[in-house]
């Protein structure tokens, strides 16, 4: 994006395509992992103001912005973590969730098995990803039913007008995800479960 307002519009309509998730427009406790600058959790907590989102971020420096953003532009309902999803899982936000969100930040059975131990059974994992790969799919289903996962099932979104390839992928959380997860910090991107 070259210019400020098209980067902007971009990221948002983005964001605001999570909205097509049934699960995700109708949950009150919302988990962005991995949040970054704050998208999607910032968008998703202005569009949902019933909701309380939890921004959840590792970086110190990243989760400042995120609470500058958000006082500036008065989301009440939306505050920054700083803390790895590992940690936080737990810690306070063991099955604190009924919907974790995940945008532009790692393979699916990672973004998985970050995502389930956060979620209460019934809760949804929304994932962002680009053009869809067969391997990652299949590789994603298998690192659900390990974490109490249902497989996946994938929704083509345009959120903005010459978008192409953007989908999300959404898991249901049908049992209990195993004590042993989350593995210790970094284990998940270093050896996923499949």
């Amino acid at each position: 994006m070259r210019r400020p307002e098209q980067a902007l519009t971009v990221h948002i309509a983005d964001s605001l395509a999570g909205l097509e998730v049934t699960e995700l427009r109708s949950a009150t406790r919302i988990a962005d992992v991995g949040a970054g600058s704050g998208f999607p959790g910032l968008a998703l907590a202005v569009a949902l103001p019933r909701a309380r989102v939890d921004l959840i971020e590792s970086t110190a420096r990243k989760c400042a912005v995120i609470e500058r953003l958000a006082a500036s532009a008065g989301i009440g309902n939306a505050r920054a973590v700083p803390a790895r999803a590992e940690e936080w899982a737990v810690a306070d936000g063991r099955e604190a969730y009924q919907a974790a969100t995940v945008r532009a930040v790692a393979a699916l059975p990672v973004l998985a098995e970050y995502a389930a131990p956060l979620l209460a059974e019934g809760g949804v994992l929304v994932a962002w990803k680009g053009a869809r790969d067969e391997a990652e799919e299949c590789s994603g289903d298998a690192a659900a039913r390990i974490l109490g996962l249902g497989p996946g099932r994938v929704k083509r979104v345009t959120p903005f007008e010459g978008a192409h390839s953007r989908h999300l992928h959404v898991f249901t959380k049908i049992a209990r995800t195993p004590d042993r997860f989350p593995r210790r910090p970094g284990v998940a991107a270093k050896r996923p479960l499949a």
